[in-house]
């Protein structure tokens, strides 16, 4: 069975950092597409990043210039720097990857960011 655990939420101050990872097992993982997703109380899940497997980036235009993903193929783990953040940040932040197979799309279970002061 295919999991995506993500880690790294938490509480944090405007203007501060963090750093989330996801640590896929079970999937091809330099095959995938990965991505961060988020969702936050009232609104539609919405893309923040991804990375491709050849390692081509793409960001959501709210979070360029603050978040870096990144992707670790040996640990099979990709990555979200997140900075100067913003209470706009706050939601749950989900972890995704998917592969280049019919129905090869996964999801993790979720990590709560919270920005505030």
């Amino acid at each position: 069975q295919v999991q995506l655990v993500e880690s790294g939420g938490g509480l944090v101050q405007p203007g501060g950092s963090l750093r989330l990872s996801c640590k896929a097992s079970r999937i091809t993982f330099s095959r995938y597409t990965m991505a961060w997703y988020r969702q936050a109380p009232g609104n539609q899940r919405e893309l923040v990043a991804s990375i491709a497997d050849g390692g081509r980036t793409n960001y959501a235009n709210s979070v360029k210039g603050r978040f870096t993903i990144s992707r670790d193929n040996a640990e099979n783990a990709v990555y979200l720097q997140m900075n100067s953040l913003k209470p706009e940040d706050t939601a749950v932040y989900y972890c995704n990857a998917v592969g280049p197979w019919a129905a090869s799309n996964y999801w993790g279970q979720g990590a709560q960011v919270t920005v505030s002061s």
